[in-house]
């Protein structure tokens, strides 16, 4: 493996000019193929198979006007008035107008027939329909009447300074046209004229904001400080940037264009952009800093020092980037369509950083030529003992102490990181709503108005859909109604509509409690459990709903989390087994990746569920976490925690394999190490933290985790505890069966073979200059 990627970096290096063009060239094409493709990204998240998700698609296919999104918009009276006055009332009548004649709104039945022109059967009829129909439970839904006419579908408060309209659109709002939402908000704020305010839903309210900001920018110049400090140079210390950002180029940018092909939701091309510019970075970073360590140690020339931090350090790079893929593909395991597609574009960003690091990086250096090291730092070099240059002292101190004190380190390290992971016990898992957006927000201030006018419930109705062999009467509808009122946590039932053939009826469901409480989650569960029985035994009954949904997706996404990990756990132990010929060190490994992945969830939980710190962080209210944040977070973690765990250990090893046995192998592969990790982690860390004061709940908090997960693992378990359970084992750690030694390639990942070959050429090459010189004397 080292050979064959030392000939890819001389050859990279000697073909830098086209190696340079394909890259730019194929960032071009990306260029093109996004303009002519522009972003088409959903913020909805499904998974097929789920009842909630089964329901719907039912209704879409036999009731599709009631499969489309259901949306408010709450106008708010002044303190003191009321939206029932005359102005403010024919204020809003005049919008609603506006709104529910809109294409894109499902149109309401307004009309009735005369009484006077009914015989006395077609008015029972009539009057049955209505009674029906007409909401149940103890709440007080007033109508709004302009004179005394009521204003269709808007109700008020009971103290007349709220009303709400809610209306059913006729798609998904991010399928609508262009700029369809925006015009409903334009015709509902004409009724600002009346001094009212208008708050629409959140989701009339979806936008799609641009990944890169201020603040993840300082998470960059963070990085650049980091890279000036380690590699001594402004010139070198640019490389890493540079390929780190046409790496997230070509994959960020291949994603946007695809988002108008493969359904995609707004986190994952931002997912892709977070990893593709961490590991860009660091692998670039590896390789850099180890051409500098044989032009300053071996005083080899920049050419010959490129080629082989490619054949050794590259094999760390090449296996340390298939570890992060293993474990990002291993999300397709799960079988969910969104989470599959959002690691698969993470998975090909990393695949594309780990060829740029391998290919383009050497090539540019092919342009640096000598200046990879400045005369100033190779005279420094000259006079300076190799250990003193390489190895600073702090270091030294550090994994010194490691050592002497290994027990008890190994001991603090779980302990702190178990108390930590406390919280992850009480961990509650949703998707983000308006109920934990920040205060400033239109969408929270809708539905704070919303929970004070109408109670908490009416932001987490609960759609429930009815079918039958036989079309349901009015009397039918009456007991079904009454059924589902009867149900615990159930507050008010509406029927909302039913299919020409009148086998098919839909009913709102108003939860008492909040979209995130668990209450509504039973109340989802009491009202299935519904189906096939009561006085409508034949009845099929099914829940649905945003609500619903987000229960179901939380649900399935928190029962797929053990095998996943099962899944990536075996394929990265394999790897790692074959990295360092050892069953010792990929056990610990993963063990170490277990203390750090808990603690993490721990703090993430209480961050953002219990609200430790919430203000240092950008938001004012808690709530429950990103329903596939534990299993995306896990992924990603394990694959970047076994990055460190190799570009460490692979250091150790190589020690141990030039001479250094037991402890002594330990030590000095974390002095030769120590260093380069360091900076690594800390830029991972920024690049991570710069997305946590992100508008987007969700990058928030996957910026959170991620840093917060690096800095646990990479400081905490990788460069603390690691050393210390290594010392433990000694010489042991290295052990190996004499049978699976025998049946496993040597991969050759600290690159000795390479150095013999090397070594052997350079001697048969002085061989034959002697040669030829004896023979012309």
């Amino acid at each position: 493996m080292s050979t064959l990627l030392y000939r890819l970096g001389a050859l990279a290096y000697r073909t830098r000019g086209r190696v340079i063009a394909v890259w730019v060239l194929l960032l071009a094409l990306v260029g093109g193929a996004l303009a002519l493709n522009p972003p088409q990204l959903s913020t909805e998240f499904r998974i097929d198979g789920t009842p909630a998700q089964q329901v719907l698609d039912t209704l879409d296919e036999e009731m599709p006007s009631a499969a489309g999104a259901q949306a408010s918009i709450v106008f708010t009276a002044p303190e003191g008035e009321r939206v029932d006055d005359a102005e403010a009332a024919s204020a809003i009548a005049s919008a609603v107008s506006e709104i529910t004649t809109s294409d894109i709104v499902v149109a309401q039945e307004t009309e009735q027939t005369d009484p006077a022109t009914m015989s006395e059967e077609e008015a029972a009829a009539a009057q049955a329909a209505a009674e029906a129909f007409a909401p149940g439970g103890d709440l007080e839904l007033n109508p709004l009447l302009d004179g005394e006419t009521p204003v269709p579908g808007v109700i008020t408060s009971s103290d007349g300074s709220i009303a709400m309209l809610n209306i059913q659109l006729t798609d998904q709002v991010l399928n609508l046209p262009e700029g369809a939402a925006d015009e409903l908000i334009e015709a509902a704020e004409s009724a600002e004229s009346a001094g009212l305010s208008v708050l629409p839903s959140e989701s009339l309210t979806q936008t799609f904001e641009s990944p890169i900001g201020s603040n993840e920018i300082v998470g960059l110049v963070v990085a650049a400080i980091v890279l000036v400090l380690t590699l001594g140079s402004l010139v070198v210390a640019g490389l890493p940037l540079i390929t780190a950002l046409i790496g997230v180029g070509i994959g960020v940018g291949t994603a946007y264009a695809l988002s108008s092909i493969i359904p995609m939701t707004s986190v994952t091309p931002v997912l892709a952009l977070m990893i593709g510019l961490a590991v860009g970075i660091d692998y670039a970073l590896f390789l850099v800093n180890r051409a500098r360590r044989f032009v300053l140690d071996q005083g080899l020339s920049a050419r010959e020092a490129t080629a082989r931090a490619v054949g050794t350090a590259g094999s760390a790079v090449f296996f340390a980037g298939l570890t992060v893929i293993v474990a990002l593909s291993g999300l397709s395991v799960v079988g969910v369509e969104f989470l599959t597609i959002m690691a698969l574009i993470a998975a090909g960003t990393v695949a594309i950083a780990v060829a740029v690091a391998l290919t383009l990086l050497p090539a540019i250096l092919g342009l640096v030529g000598e200046r990879l090291v400045t005369p100033k730092q190779r005279a420094r070099a000259a006079e300076a003992d190799t250990d003193e240059l390489d190895t600073p002292a702090p270091a030294t101190r550090w994994v010194t102490g490691l050592v002497r004190r290994k027990a008890l380190v190994t001991v603090a390290v779980v302990l702190a990181l178990g108390v930590i992971a406390v919280p992850f016990a009480s961990m509650q898992l949703n998707l983000p709503s308006a109920a934990t957006a920040n205060e400033d927000t239109v969408e929270r201030q809708s539905y704070d108005a919303v929970t004070e006018g109408f109670g908490e419930g009416f932001n987490a109705p609960l759609l429930v859909v009815a079918e039958s062999a036989q079309a349901y009467t009015p009397e039918d509808v009456t007991t079904l109604k009454e059924e589902l009122l009867e149900v615990p946590g159930a507050s008010a039932v509406m029927p909302s509509g039913q299919s020409e053939d009148g086998t098919l009826l839909t009913l709102t469901v108003v939860p008492d409690a909040g979209p995130n409480d668990e209450a509504t989650a039973d109340l989802v569960t009491e009202l299935r459990d519904l189906d096939g029985t009561g006085d409508l035994g034949a009845t099929e009954l099914g829940v649905t709903g945003v609500t619903a949904i987000n229960i179901d997706m939380s649900q399935v996404l928190s029962d797929a989390l053990v095998p996943y990990l099962a899944v990536i756990v075996a394929l990265s132990l394999l790897i790692l087994l074959l990295v360092f010929r050892s069953l010792f060190v990929p056990v610990t490994a993963t063990l170490g990746f277990v203390l750090s992945i808990l603690a993490t969830l721990g703090a993430t939980t209480a961050v953002f569920q219990w609200g430790w710190a919430k203000e240092l962080f950008g938001f004012d209210t808690p709530g429950p976490l990103l329903s596939f944040l534990p299993i995306i977070i896990t992924g990603i973690l394990y694959g970047l925690a076994m990055d460190y765990q190799v570009f460490l250990v692979s250091s150790m090893r190589e020690s141990h394999v030039h001479g250094h046995p037991g402890v002594r192998g330990v030590r000095h592969g974390y002095q030769l190490a120590a260093r380069v990790v360091l900076a690594a982690a800390v830029i991972m860390v920024s690049v991570f933290a710069g997305f946590i004061f992100a508008h987007d709940a969700m990058i928030k908090q996957i910026g959170f985790a991620l840093a917060i997960g690096i800095l646990f693992d990479a400081f905490i378990v990788r460069m603390t505890l690691i050393p210390a359970v290594m010392a433990i084992a000694g010489e042991k750690a290295w052990w190996l069966p004499r049978w699976l030694d025998r049946i496993l390639p040597n991969l050759d990942v600290e690159g000795d073979k390479l150095v013999r070959s090397l070594a052997a050429a350079e001697e048969g090459s002085g061989e034959a200059a002697k040669h030829r010189a004896d023979v012309r004397n």
